[in-house]
């Protein structure tokens, strides 16, 4: 059960999806506020505003990215979005990240996994904003553990010797952690520059942290990678 009926604004024009999504939400004791376009979704936003937005990307009056850079550019607010689209090619998901969705869910989707990342954002979103969005302290996802301060590692009680570069990748996902960040935006955060081998060099990176981390090919570890998108550290944290 879900404290203090938290307001999710679901932009949606297509009327018998909209009300499968409000009505999922709502038995889940969700206050749902609905628009099917653009121009609606702004005033919606400016009257009620939500704590988490569900975002489809078909508007018929304007493109769903338009609302999005809306939220992001023009609002300069951090309520985190999700968008939710038939959309599933890797370039309208990197588009989408780079503007600024926390995530990106495609249609049709599972239930049970679309609540998760409900959860999981707000989740997410309310312990950033309580720390000024900056993770500050230690960090803790099930065994692995980060000391910001020392800039150490461990997973249990073995301590897993990083790289600097390698060391600022693993942080950088965890001040995201449930969020997928794009391989651009990752290697804007950690190098501050991208090049024609840029994402190669995070690859080469990320395979080296698998591998100290002692996670075997096919094994599932704290990090996702959607292939052509990005990375995810998965979870939240406690």
């Amino acid at each position: 059960m879900v404290n203090n009926r938290y307001k999710i604004l679901l932009v949606e024009d297509e009327a018998n999806i909209r009300t499968i999504i409000a009505t999922l939400l709502e038995t889940s004791d969700y206050q749902v506020i609905q628009a099917d376009t653009c121009i609606m979704a702004k005033t919606m936003f400016s009257s009620y505003q939500p704590d988490v937005i569900v975002l489809d990307l078909g508007l018929p009056d304007m493109d769903g990215m338009h609302f999005l850079e809306f939220v992001r550019k023009e609002q300069q607010s951090l309520i985190p979005i999700i968008v939710l689209s038939a959309r599933a090619a890797d370039q309208d998901k990197v588009e989408a990240l780079d503007a600024g969705a926390n995530d990106y869910v495609t249609k049709p989707f599972s239930s049970a996994e679309f609540l998760a990342r409900i959860r999981m954002t707000l989740r997410n979103y309310r312990h950033s904003a309580e720390e000024g969005r900056l993770p500050g302290g230690k960090f803790h996802l099930k065994d692995l553990k980060i000391d910001y301060d020392a800039r150490q590692v461990f997973i249990g009680e073995r301590e897993i010797h990083l790289s600097q570069t390698e060391y600022n990748i693993v942080a950088l996902l965890s001040e995201h952690c449930g969020k997928m960040m794009t391989y651009s935006s990752i290697i804007k955060g950690v190098w501050g520059y991208s090049n024609e081998g840029s994402t190669k060099k995070l690859q080469v990176n990320m395979a080296n942290i698998r591998r100290k981390f002692g996670v075997k090919p096919g094994e599932n570890w704290y990090i996702t990678n959607e292939l052509g998108v990005g990375y995810r550290m998965n979870g939240e944290r406690e």
